[in-house]
């Protein structure tokens, strides 16, 4: 019976996989831990903004309001709902480098349009109070967003699948789901709610020198990295990933699931203190976000 009541939530889950996925938990969490990080100064300036802009009337998207930073984390995978308008903001949210080549930070990225661009250009947006208030609220969403986005393994590695999107996995005792949505949703909620201390609280600054710093380009490599070492060698019981094809469906062990569950709540809380430094520097005076070169 208990066999039964785990997987028939699981597949609940599923159902409903938009609330659990980075898209919603994920992101939510790390909205939480930004704001619990963030300077009061910082955390009023935000208010401010969001304030500005009531029921997200001036950005034009009343069906996805934004009340608050858990509601900016979501906004652009909300908008996305309406493809004839934001369909252009798609290849935003990641960008996949092959796990068998070489790591370049700027290859697929033509024109700025990849997570890692958009998160340094949402950051200089945000951080020009000459620009009208919705413009700003906008390139707030759009940040937040994307460097939780970014810090997402399969959003950043895959072996032509699509971040995962194109191989069938089973989770534990919970058969054929998506590899990529696994690490999106179950695990991710897994990571989260898993732990010994809550993973929303003020971190110490011990802890946020351990876990923040580094620009967008170094966290795309951070994730690129975890799927090519870690996720696609479990996943598929092999350390030589990158000799031959990989079957298209998997089962990730209890074992496994073990091994990558701290990986993945690393990977949120990481997310989480790096937005808390992005608000910061875009709300104070100073030098803007170490930009990578030669873009």
């Amino acid at each position: 019976m208990r066999r039964f009541a785990f997987c028939f939530a699981l597949f609940g889950m599923v159902a409903a996989a938009p609330a659990f996925a980075w898209g919603g938990y994920g992101h939510d969490t790390t909205a939480e831990i930004a704001e619990a990080n963030v300077s009061p100064s910082a955390r009023a300036k935000i208010a401010a903004l969001i304030a500005a802009d009531k029921g997200s009337l001036a950005l034009g998207t009343p069906e996805c309001p934004i009340q608050n930073l858990k509601d900016a984390s979501t906004w652009a995978d909300c908008v996305r709902r309406t493809r004839w308008r934001w369909g252009y903001t798609a290849s935003w949210h990641y960008r996949t480098a092959p796990i068998c080549e070489d790591y370049n930070a700027r290859r697929n990225c033509s024109g700025g349009n990849c997570v890692t661009a958009q998160i340094e250009r949402s950051h200089r947006l945000l951080a020009d109070e000459s620009l009208p208030a919705h413009i700003r609220l906008e390139a707030l969403a759009f940040m937040v967003h994307f460097a939780g986005d970014v810090h997402m393994p399969l959003h950043s590695g895959d072996k032509s699948d699509r971040g995962g999107n194109d191989r069938r996995a089973d989770y534990g005792i919970v058969p054929d789901l998506n590899l990529h949505w696994i690490w999106d949703g179950p695990l991710a909620e897994r990571a989260i709610t898993s732990g010994a201390r809550p993973i929303v609280r003020r971190y110490s600054a011990g802890e946020r020198s351990d876990l923040s710093g580094g620009t967008p380009a170094d966290w795309g490599r951070e994730s690129w990295q975890i799927a090519r070492d870690v996720i696609y060698p479990l996943a598929f019981n092999t350390k030589n990933v990158c000799e031959g094809e990989l079957p298209k469906a998997t089962k990730l062990s209890q074992e496994d699931i073990t091994v990558m569950a701290p990986i993945a709540r690393k990977r949120v809380q990481q997310a989480g203190l790096r937005i808390a430094d992005l608000l910061e520097s875009a709300f104070a005076p100073g030098p803007l976000l170490v930009e990578e070169r030669g873009r």
